[in-house]
């Protein structure tokens, strides 16, 4: 986890895929953080990438960095509890302009049962799950 966690902080951008009904949805991301050992994204209850993800949790992420890319997929299940939230808004200080850890809006939602790999044009792939 901590070498998905690294590369996708490093990128600083990654692109989520979710699915509306049978149409695919994705859209860049910036979050990424580690709350009790587990990778988590942040985005708010009234924006469509919540609703499609409590309807379906699968996911997969994509970034690219330094001529390699990543790809983590896996289900994204939500926390709702307060310190997770919390260490998140601190995690990235900017959002807490829109977001509270005590507001209706804020959600978290941490990789279960993920995968991993990172390939590039050159090099054999690494691969790992979390």
């Amino acid at each position: 986890m901590k070498t998905a966690y690294e590369f996708l902080k490093n990128a600083g951008t990654y692109y989520l895929a979710t699915v509306e009904g049978d149409q695919p949805r994705v859209r860049p991301f910036g979050t990424i953080h580690i709350f009790e050992d587990k990778l988590y994204i942040q985005t708010g209850k009234v924006k469509d990438v919540s609703k499609q993800l409590h309807a379906n949790p699968k996911a997969e992420i994509c970034a690219f960095a330094g001529g390699k890319w990543i790809r983590v997929a896996g289900e994204l299940i939500a926390d709702e509890r307060r310190e997770a939230k919390a260490s998140m808004l601190e995690a990235y200080p900017s959002l807490q302009a829109m977001y509270s850890a005590d507001d209706d809006n804020t959600e978290v939602f941490y990789f279960k049962n993920a995968t991993y790999t990172i390939s590039s044009f050159t090099e054999a792939p690494v691969s790992g799950s979390f």
